[in-house]
């Protein structure tokens, strides 16, 4: 397992820095192409298709642009079995402080993200 723990942080920073830098390429890199992005923080459900949300990403500022202080880190990877990952992670985009919960699976010799589901909370 200490080799998947290292795989599974090594998509983790990549993706940290596809949020920090608004960068759906890198972000599309890290996520299987049939991924779920999900969170019910405020009143509706929001619920999108990695396809409807990488060019979300692409049209706002980047936290990187506006000098933001990174506040990404992994807290804690599990592990399920030798393909299934389970992480929570916290991040920061403006004023929105995230607490991320990534399901990965290893499929075609990778680990990518399969579902993003996460709530945040509004900081001053």
């Amino acid at each position: 397992m200490v080799a998947s723990y290292a795989d599974v942080a090594r998509v983790m920073s990549v993706y940290f820095d596809g949020l920090y830098y608004s960068d759906s390429l890198r972000l599309a890199s890290v996520f299987h192409t049939r991924a779920l992005y999900a969170c019910s923080t405020e009143d509706a459900l929001v619920y999108r298709t990695i396809a409807e949300y990488l060019p979300i990403v692409d049209a706002r500022p980047s936290p990187a642009s506006r000098g933001e202080t990174r506040h990404d880190r992994i807290v804690s990877i599990e592990f399920g079995g030798p393909a299934l990952a389970f992480v929570r992670a916290e991040c920061s985009i403006g004023p929105k402080f995230f607490t991320d919960f990534l399901t990965l699976i290893r499929t075609d010799d990778r680990w990518q993200i399969i579902s993003k589901v996460f709530h945040f909370d509004l900081r001053s």
